[in-house]
């Protein structure tokens, strides 16, 4: 398929900039992916559910008149066709961060129903008015690394987890691990956008989304920085998803908010992108973690855990994929961790350090 930016050589950015449409666009990586094209040069078309709570953002994008804000619903058809017309790719960021439902007699049923149906519908709807314009021609989906597991189906330890090391869903639905309920959404989400793209000629990619920190320009606090950074806080909710990732995949992959988004630009400029991309930087163990934590933020209420000798991590979450492809990841980790710390103390969410 002809690539993107290959269609724009020998005409400037500033003659005819590429348009490029954000779901999601007032989420932590939508807000940060709206930045990042803007500053690229391209035009944008974010697309938000309410407007007026996105105002705070406009300071932050700082566009001008290549940035147009759409209101636009998952769950209403046709919503998004204002958005999409005249882009040349889109980006569907957007996604419910739903991890826990009301008890139910029957759970099941109800998730079915109220989550996994409207989030399929709502992918399906973007899909859908990408395929009744002529100007689209690539989508890049945002997944989850909550799609993936390092254990093998006898729940070993992989040596290696790839693109290919899907969570089967029939396990998911049995054992409803923490945060299963995103889990499967995503899982069937993906599935169903792959499916609608491959029976009407988009060609979509997805990147796979490690646990992503940094800074951020919303103005709450995002949720996977909640979850990351709960050994702190404490937080009842959030902290079990944290431990609950670490036992699926034997550690916690990071990855920095500038980083994934160059990952979702880089795999839509390329024309040699195909198919699903693990964005990891680097992962490390619960113990590694809390270490790092007491580094950039000392508190009394933050236990160091005991390393077991040698320790190691049971599984090498691999981005080879999208660095064989010539991707560059800038952030380290504690690069991630200490821009998060700092910018939760900027906030708020965190009490300042004593000097």
């Amino acid at each position: 398929m002809e690539d993107i930016a290959a269609r724009e050589e020998g005409r400037s950015q500033e003659e005819s900039p590429v348009t490029y449409c954000v779901t999601g666009a007032s989420g932590y990586i939508g807000s940060w992916l709206v930045k990042s094209l803007l500053q690229r040069g391209y035009r944008v078309h974010a697309t938000v559910r309410s407007p007026e709570k996105s105002l705070n953002l406009l300071k932050e994008w700082d566009g001008g008149e290549r940035l147009r804000i759409f209101k636009a619903d998952l769950q209403e058809d046709g919503s998004f066709d204002a958005a999409v017309r005249g882009c040349s790719g889109l980006f569907h960021v957007a996604a419910s961060m739903q991890f826990e439902v009301p008890v139910e007699e029957n759970v099941d049923s109800y998730v079915q129903t109220n989550v996994i149906e409207p989030a399929i519908k709502g992918t399906l709807n973007v899909l859908k008015a990408c395929s009744r314009t002529n100007s689209v021609r690539r989508v890049v989906f945002t997944s989850s690394i909550s799609t993936m597991t390092a254990r093998d189906s006898l729940e070993n330890w992989r040596d290696l987890v790839d693109e290919s090391c899907k969570v089967p869903i029939n396990r998911v639905w049995k054992h409803k691990p923490t945060g299963w309920v995103y889990a499967l959404t995503k899982i069937l989400t993906e599935e169903a956008a792959f499916q609608f793209a491959h029976e009407n000629g988009i060609d979509l990619r997805s990147v796979i989304t490690a646990t992503v920190a940094g800074p951020f320009l919303a103005s709450t606090v995002p949720t996977s920085l909640r979850v990351l950074l709960s050994p702190i806080t404490g937080d009842p909710q959030l902290l079990p998803i944290l431990v609950g990732v670490n036992s699926r995949m034997g550690s916690i992959a990071l990855v920095h908010i500038e980083d994934i988004c160059n990952a979702h630009i880089f795999v839509m400029e390329d024309a040699r992108a195909e198919g699903r991309y693990m964005c990891c930087s680097r992962s490390c163990g619960m113990a590694e973690l809390v270490d790092y934590l007491m580094e950039e933020y000392p508190c009394s209420n933050l236990q160091r855990l005991v390393k077991a000798k040698n320790e190691s991590i049971p599984a090498e979450i691999s981005s080879k994929k999208l660095t064989d492809l010539g991707f560059n990841f800038k952030y380290d980790v504690q690069d991630i961790i200490q821009q998060a710390v700092e910018k939760c103390i900027a906030c708020g969410f965190l009490p300042g350090l004593l000097n």
